[in-house]
């Protein structure tokens, strides 16, 4: 049997599966990292961009569009290669997850930002009756309503996220994707490779998917 299901070559994969396992486990290292980040950026920013202080929705929008209207791929080619000329110098899974993370961080704050909105004004108006700051009216009012509001987006950018950690391939990141290409390069069976790559990507993915139409469905419900 000639092609790329041929069983010598899953026989070879199989053989060298530390190296898929290699690769696994550093994609589910920077997804987690860079959500981490993103989940950080996001709150921030949208809660500035909800802010009532000008110079706060400044600097929110110029942060959400510069990253949304930039390649992810622009963005994490100029840390790479941009960093080392400002003294700067960080493993390559660093820089990915710094790019990833920077990246969702500028969607994720639309959604916050949206979520906050959603919030009936006079929340945050009792809030401020009671002496509450802009700060602690968000944290302990508007936050924890919107969260109904934006889980099950934060979720899709989640499973946006874990895909789009494969551009650490493109410089060298050691992701899945990487020891995929790497492996496959040097004996030419890339069937398997990428069959395998998409089992495990979608192994990752399938269950933040299910679980983003399952609240979309229970917030819908609660209407």
């Amino acid at each position: 049997m000639v092609g790329p299901f041929a069983l010598f070559k899953w026989e070879a994969l199989w053989r060298d599966w530390p190296v898929f396992a290699k690769g696994f486990g550093d994609t589910i290292l920077a997804s987690v990292l860079a959500l981490v980040l993103a989940l950080t950026l996001g709150i921030i920013f949208g809660v500035m961009g909800s802010a009532p202080w000008k110079i706060a929705k400044f600097i929110n929008r110029i942060y959400v569009e510069v990253i949304q209207n930039t390649p992810l791929v622009i963005q994490v080619f100029f840390l790479f290669n941009g960093l080392p000329h400002l003294g700067i110098m960080m493993p390559v899974l660093s820089i990915g997850v710094v790019g990833v993370g920077v990246y969702h961080g500028a969607y994720i704050a639309e959604v916050v930002r949206a979520g906050i909105q959603s919030i009936h004004r006079g929340q945050i108006e009792a809030a401020f009756s009671q002496g509450f700051s802009f700060t602690e009216a968000m944290r302990y009012v508007i936050l924890p309503q919107a969260a109904r509001v934006v889980l099950p987006p934060l979720t899709n950018q989640a499973v946006s996220l874990v895909k789009n950690t494969s551009v650490l391939a493109l410089i060298a990141g050691g992701d899945l994707m990487y020891y995929a290409d790497s492996w496959s390069s040097d004996n030419l069976y890339y069937g398997p490779a990428y069959v395998t790559v998409a089992v495990l990507y979608l192994a990752l993915c399938f269950p933040l998917a299910s679980l983003a139409r399952y609240l979309e469905r229970r917030a819908g419900a609660a209407v």
